[in-house]
C-alpha cells in the first residue's frame, strides 16, 4: 500500500507571541538567533512573494507554525527540533522531511525548499 502525504507542516525556530516575535527580531539582528525556515518564507517584515508563488508548486498544502503553537503530533515527531518541515500522512503518522541542515542548504530559496521537500518525500517513498 502506498503512503500518501496529506499536508506539510513547517515549524519556525521562534515563538509566535508578540514578545516572541520581537525577541527573535532583536536576537537575529545581533546574531544570537537564526531560523532557516524564516529566511525562506519571510523578508524583513512580511511573507515573501516568491514564497507564496513557490508553495503553489507543492503537491500538498503547507501550513507553518511557531515552536509554541505547533500541533502536538508535530511536536512529538520532531522532539522539539526546529526549524523543520514534516509530512502528515494518510495513515495518521507524522514524519520529518527536512531539518535545520536541509533548510540551510536551501540558502533562503523558496524554489530550493520545494525541490528539497519533493526529494525528501521520494527518498522516503511517500506519494503525493
Amino acid at each position: 500500500m502506498v503512503t500518501r502525504i496529506l499536508r506539510l507542516v513547517g515549524v519556525y525556530d521562534a515563538d509566535g507571541t508578540v514578545l516572541g516575535e520581537l525577541s527573535y527580531v532583536v536576537r537575529h539582528a545581533v546574531g544570537r538567533a537564526h531560523c532557516e525556515l524564516c529566511d525562506i518564507t519571510h523578508g524583513r517584515l512580511r511573507e515573501r512573494a516568491d514564497w507564496r508563488a513557490a508553495r503553489t508548486r507543492l503537491p500538498a498544502p503547507i501550513e507553518v507554525f511557531h515552536r509554541d503553537d505547533q500541533p502536538d503530533a508535530v511536536r512529538a515527531a520532531l522532539g522539539g527540533a526546529a526549524p523543520a518541515v514534516v509530512a502528515e500522512l494518510d495513515d495518521g503518522t507524522v514524519v520529518p522531511l527536512l531539518g535545520r541542515d536541509e533548510l540551510a542548504a536551501c540558502a533562503g530559496s523558496p524554489e530550493r525548499l520545494v525541490d528539497a521537500v519533493d526529494a525528501a518525500a521520494s527518498r522516503r517513498e511517500l506519494a503525493w
